[in-house]
């Protein structure tokens, strides 16, 4: 299966088959996260689309514009205002609160679409219907049909269109095409000028905001909100968790010149209490209609209880709870929705025995909300860290909260051009950790094999455990490894 692979580079053709001694001792795939498809002409034809997807600019790459993408919908004829949305934007926990909503609008019998980036292992996640990745045959109907469109388009712009933005055009126009009652969108990066923000939503939610793309976004949370208040719109209703206080003063300002109503973690909702429960955690939420008790949700971590607060205000938001409707949501439905969501690569379980923990904290503040997670859900006797980080991340800082969970740490990278070489990761490492904490292999599948048995040094029933962590694409690529899709 490997030497097939002649175009390929070896090493991502190796972490795509799967290590097969890693697979051997993992649990079976998980349908949340599609594998490559098994008929080999659909197969072929998506690696065509995601070839020719690649041919354009990446994600980092920006041109602070949305006309292209405006140019995009008109002659595709707006799909983005056939049905409602809501808008979520913020530094963390983005994709985590839309998987929340779409489950709880999904509970209450609407058909949904989303739409989150980055994907963790297959570009068919981006876009969902009804809670599952679009079918790939579907995502390559969806690019066919846009790409005369997007040709067009190319032509008559400066620019070509970026693979972010022919991606929002998918999205947009499988939505309409579905159809779908209401959009849950993800913003890519910012707010004002990202190329999702072609939506007029009637609900703008704002998950916690902290330093990242400080490079092109600023350097303060209050200088970042400034870009990413452009998702709120005239008479819109803003969800905001909560921020900073310069970041907050710059929401609720812009919130004001658009006479846009707004809902406050802390005082108009929140978390009323939360406990460890087997499998994730128990919770009672406060809500714009009432509070919500004995809540269920299978993920850890009180930053995934802020999460679900944000997401349950948004969902009342968007029925009109609070405001046109003084009655709360259908408790037992609330509660059914929470049970049911998944969010993989946020600390997720994938192997036992020592355990092995998926999370894509790729910044400081999502290191610092995971390794307090970890160490409020997980009886670790001994960790050992996997990290492998993107060249552009503030990796010093992503190390420094890692520092006091992990007894070693081993330092690898993953197959992006974006990734940070291993041994500038370990420099950095040993400088945090000390050299005697401090290992390095180069390639993940051997840094998984590393860490594994670092953490079987204790003995079977000792309580050791592994942590794979520092970007989206290392957990993607340790998940397909674990044998998670």
């Amino acid at each position: 299966m490997i030497e097939a692979e002649t175009s390929r580079d070896p090493d991502l053709a190796v972490i795509e088959a799967g290590s097969r001694t890693l697979r051997a001792q993992s649990g079976p795939p998980r349908a949340d996260v599609p594998a490559r498809p098994a008929d080999p002409e659909t197969d072929a034809a998506l690696r065509e689309v995601e070839a020719e997807l690649a041919t354009r600019w990446g994600e980092t790459k920006l041109e602070p514009s949305v006309s292209r993408i405006a140019a995009l919908m008109d002659v595709l004829g707006e799909p983005q205002r056939s049905y409602p949305s809501i808008h979520i934007t913020g530094t963390n926990g983005k994709t985590s609160t839309a998987r929340m909503i779409e489950a709880l609008l999904g509970a209450f019998d609407l058909r949904t679409g989303r739409y989150t980036s980055p994907h963790v292992q297959s570009i068919t996640e981006r876009i969902s219907l009804d809670g599952a990745p679009i079918e790939a045959e579907r995502f390559i109907e969806a690019y066919r049909d846009i790409k005369p469109y997007v040709e067009m388009v190319d032509g008559s712009q400066e620019y070509r269109l970026s693979f972010f933005e022919v991606l929002t055009g998918m999205a947009y126009a499988a939505f309409a095409d579905a159809p779908v009652d209401v959009a849950v969108v993800e913003v890519g990066m910012g707010g004002s000028w990202d190329a999702t923000n072609v939506i007029d939503a009637d609900v703008a939610v704002v998950t916690p905001i902290d330093l990242d793309h400080t490079d092109r976004l600023g350097s303060t949370p209050g200088e970042i909100a400034v870009e990413k208040a452009g998702i709120v719109k005239q008479d819109a209703t803003v969800i905001l968790a909560q921020q900073p206080v310069d970041a907050a003063q710059v929401l609720l300002k812009k919130a004001v010149e658009v006479d846009a109503t707004v809902a406050r973690e802390g005082l108009e909702f929140g978390v009323v209490s939360r406990q460890l429960a087997v499998g994730g955690q128990m919770m009672t939420l406060r809500g714009l209609g009432g509070e919500y008790e004995e809540v269920f949700l299978p993920l850890h971590g009180a930053y995934q209880a802020h999460n679900a607060a944000v997401a349950l205000a948004a969902v009342e938001a968007f029925f009109g709870v609070g405001s046109q409707r003084p009655d709360p949501l259908a408790i037992d439905t609330v509660r059914k929705a929470f049970a049911s969501v998944a969010s993989p690569g946020r600390l997720e379980v994938v192997r036992k025995s020592p355990t092995v923990v998926l999370d894509a904290a790729h910044n400081p503040a999502g290191a610092r909300a995971t390794a307090e997670a970890v160490t409020e859900a997980f009886d670790f006797s001994r960790l050992i860290g996997v990290v492998g980080a993107s060249g552009d991340k503030n990796v010093r800082g992503l190390l420094e909260a890692f520092e006091p969970i992990f007894a070693e740490v081993v330092i690898t990278q993953n197959s992006s051009h974006r990734a940070m070489d291993a041994d500038e990761l370990a420099a950095i490492a040993v400088e945090v950790f000390g050299e005697e904490r401090v290992q390095v292999e180069p390639r993940l599948p051997d840094a998984l094999e590393e860490a594994i048995t670092l953490a079987e040094e204790e003995g079977e029933f000792a309580g050791g455990g592994v942590l794979v962590t520092g970007s989206v694409i290392t957990v993607g690529e340790a998940r397909l490894l674990l044998g998670r899709g």
